[in-house]
């Protein structure tokens, strides 16, 4: 397996040069872009060739392409429709879930993947998904970075890589182009003596094995040695096919035991109920196994939540963990204080097999700084509408791409659990960062720690107008609704505290309401009386999945074929739902969604507080 750090135009060997080779910058914040590395180097080598698939915008692989078949699904994407089998995808980097690796593996062991990836910049996600490819089904693609020379690339045209270069004939006979070398990158990784016994095989062949794929994406982060983390997060915890689900049966039969508290992820289904909600007996059984096979190996069967933070063993400030699933991962670093990558699923396990994670990224204080700042326009500032938080955390991650944000101009509110989740989220779905600060609102970022530089750029109501019109993208005015779809990600208490106190002596209209939360969260809720106004009002809560995991659309099961447009608070959803149930999904506060629930119809007019353009004559 060709896998190494990358060289890059910064004095340490580095993969993110958003991160690990950032200098301490609190007093003063950077405004403009980060610049990419300017050497092109491989992230994973091999020979590969096909025709050039070329787009400058990021592309998340779990949510924006489809599993099974290879084909872009994201709505929002310029390549939407388009099929990645055999050409050569080149994109500046992923973006949004953890879970592209999981997609990627599924692709490369279907037969149904590019036949080479192509970045501007380093991904370890995707690389993950190609490494574990390699490892485990012996199945390899290139992935190779090129930095400042991503733009000279053609608009389309054929490639050839190898482990030395890559060639590029542009379609219409014009001249080749040539990137080389592809620079091999020097291995700084030190390795402990406990990291040699794991490697040895201490404690079995299945951790030996998980240690050897830790340490090869150790080096893609560009880590000079590993570091204790104190608990695990498992994102990969629903079924994507075949290929994933193997992978954490080999190490359960390998014998393998997670080496620190580890929690999961929604699942793919409610464990309980999957067959009364009409889901697929085939994802069903298969669900149900992968989660066995987590569980075999020592993982919290308690948990199963997309929100781990809302459980009793969140972490603490300071503390050094290992967490998949994006939202949970923004939330950890931005507003618990806790310090993890944006983690690939499948090294999630296997940090929580070895109990070591990389020493790199915002593990390390320094690069917890921020690069780049914001300010809320007063206008905004001012606006008391939930809505504003997952519309500010999407057009925030669309700014922030791979660096560390802070947002000024929220120091006198206070918001609520609930709203911060819904920023965490949106951040997460649209950002390759791991972590954004508010000033005066999260644990880093007390007032006067990062003097705000003069200048800082300014978000406005037409930003996020922007960013509501994405995700409301189809519709206007009265808009007849069949599903209300809340609880992504999983449903907070206060959430249900608001659900309880909206829905009282309403009744409900047409559209089903269904809400996915934690089985611990419902419990809560259940103990203050918040369940019952909901169960009166005919909402239904499902335990274990998630509202991401959903099947398709279908003449069963959650999403039915004669459904028309479902309805959410969750900037997340809007975003990736689409794509997943095949049917549109709108944005609006969780009020308007009651309010759907009980008139059949949703009012999909911008409210007023986005500003002039934003008051339109709907039909």
């Amino acid at each position: 397996m060709t896998v190494s750090p990358c060289q890059s135009s910064c004095s340490t060997p580095c993969a993110d040069p958003a991160s690990s080779c950032r200098p301490n910058q609190d007093a003063s914040i950077p405004r403009g872009p980060t610049p990419p590395p300017t050497t092109p180097h491989t992230l994973v080598g091999g020979h590969a060739a096909g025709p050039l698939l070329l787009s400058d915008t990021p592309l998340s692989f779990w949510g924006g392409v489809d599993a099974a078949s290879g084909t872009v699904i994201d709505q929002t994407h310029p390549l939407v429709g388009a099929s990645l089998g055999g050409a050569v995808l080149a994109i500046p980097r992923g973006r949004g879930s953890c879970s592209g690796s999981l997609v990627l593996l599924e692709l490369v062991v279907a037969g149904r993947a590019p036949a080479a990836l192509v970045l501007q910049d380093a991904d370890q996600i995707l690389a993950l998904g190609a490494i574990v490819a390699d490892a485990i089904f012996s199945r390899r693609i290139p992935v190779i970075v090129l930095g400042s020379r991503f733009a000279s690339l053609p608009a389309s045209g054929d490639v050839e890589i190898d482990d030395a270069r890559l060639v590029v004939r542009s379609t219409g006979g014009s001249p080749r182009r040539v990137v080389a070398p592809l620079a091999p990158c020097l291995d700084t990784l030190r390795l402990s003596a406990a990291d040699d016994a794991l490697l040895a095989g201490a404690r079995g062949p299945g951790v030996a094995q998980a240690m050897a794929i830790n340490r090869s994406v150790a080096a893609l982060y560009g880590a000079e040695a590993f570091v204790d983390i104190t608990q695990v997060h498992l994102d990969g915890v629903f079924y994507t096919g075949p290929a994933g689900l193997r992978v954490v049966q080999h190490f359960a039969a390998l014998g393998a035991r997670v080496a620190v508290p580890t929690t999961l992820n929604a699942l793919s289904v409610d464990l309980d109920n999957w067959r009364a909600l009409g889901i697929d007996a085939t994802l069903g059984l298969e669900s149900t196994k992968l989660a066995e096979a987590y569980l075999a190996m020592g993982a919290n069967e308690k948990s199963m939540t997309c929100a781990p933070y809302l459980l009793p063993s969140a972490p603490a400030l300071g503390d050094q963990v290992a967490w998949g699933e994006s939202n949970a991962v923004v939330f950890a670093n931005s507003v618990l204080g806790a310090r993890t990558q944006k983690y690939p699923d499948l090294l999630d396990l296997c940090i929580a097999l070895t109990g070591r994670a990389p020493l790199a990224g915002v593990h390390v204080e320094a690069n917890r700084a921020p690069t780049l700042a914001l300010r809320l326009a007063p206008a905004l500032a001012a606006v008391d509408d939930p809505l504003l938080y997952p519309l500010l955390g999407y057009f925030l991650g669309q700014a922030a791409g791979t660096r560390v944000p802070i947002v000024y101009g929220l120091e006198a509110r206070h918001p609520a659990p609930s709203d911060l989740k819904a920023l965490a989220a949106a951040f997460g779905t649209t950002s390759s960062s791991p972590m954004f600060h508010v000033e005066g609102v999260t644990p880093e970022a007390p007032r006067g720690r990062f003097p705000e530089p003069s200048g800082a750029a300014l978000i406005t109501p037409a930003d996020l107008l922007g960013a509501w019109r994405t995700l409301n993208a189809g519709a206007s005015g009265r808009t007849p609704v069949s599903v209300v779809a809340l609880g992504n990600p999983h449903l907070a208490l206060d959430e249900f505290e608001q659900l309880a106190a909206l829905v009282e002596g309403k009744t409900r209209g047409g559209p089903r309401v269904l809400i996915t939360a934690g089985r611990a969260i419902t419990a809560q809720a259940e103990d203050a009386g918040y369940t019952a106004p909901l169960e009166g009002f005919g909402a239904e809560i499902i335990h274990d999945m998630c509202w991401c995991f959903v099947p398709r659309a279908g003449e069963s099961g959650i999403v039915k074929t004669d459904d028309t447009h479902l309805v959410t608070n969750s900037a997340k959803y809007a975003h990736y739902g689409p794509g997943i149930v095949g049917r549109p999904v709108l944005l609006t506060n969780l009020a308007a969604c009651v309010d759907a629930a009980v008139a059949g119809t949703v009012d999909v007019r911008p409210p007023p507080w986005l500003g002039a353009a934003a008051v339109e004559v709907q039909p």
